[in-house]
């Protein structure tokens, strides 16, 4: 059972479940579903975006933060992120 999301969509689900447990560094979008790091590296001129699918591997969100990456765009279970995503996601770190 989720409190927060119905379980039909496990993507989304861990996205914010993530999120909730670093509140302070991470925030979510869901619609398109990006995820970017609320302290960005003042001294970075390039923001850094990377997508994938979520299924076996661990989600890249891990890489997410201060130091990593400015945002991830994590994709259906087996599937890229749609290109909506990487541009939301993209425009959202720059």
């Amino acid at each position: 059972m989720s409190h927060f999301l119905p379980e039909t969509d496990p993507v989304l689900t861990a996205a914010r479940g993530l999120a909730l447990t670093h509140s302070g560094m991470i925030e979510v979008n869901a619609s398109p579903l990006y995820l970017r790091a609320r302290d960005a590296d003042p001294a970075r001129t390039v923001a850094l975006v990377s997508g994938g699918g979520s299924g076996h591997e661990p989600l890249h969100t891990g890489l997410l933060g201060r130091g990593g990456l400015d945002a991830v765009c994590p994709g259906e279970v087996f599937a890229s992120p749609h290109n909506r995503q990487i541009y939301e996601a993209s425009a959202a770190a720059a």
